[in-house]
């Protein structure tokens, strides 16, 4: 299994909740990252997709037509 991109977005400014505010990862994501496998590599993506699709409704809220 082939490793998949860095998810990082040269935004490394770790936000409140500890999480990246460019990738979404934490900084133990972000530090584990070069000697994770490839399997575990893409079940972090996994999980960053779904960190990002929880934040999205707080986002998309604000912007509902009325």
């Amino acid at each position: 299994m082939d490793c998949p991109p860095s998810p990082c977005t040269k935004v490394c400014t770790l936000d409140a909740a500890g999480y990246c505010i460019g990738c979404l990862r934490t900084g133990d994501e972000i530090a584990r990252w070069t000697s994770m496998g490839a399997q575990a590599q893409w079940r972090l993506l996994d999980t960053l997709a779904e960190r990002r699709r929880q934040r999205q409704p707080e986002a998309l809220e604000g912007s509902k037509d009325v």
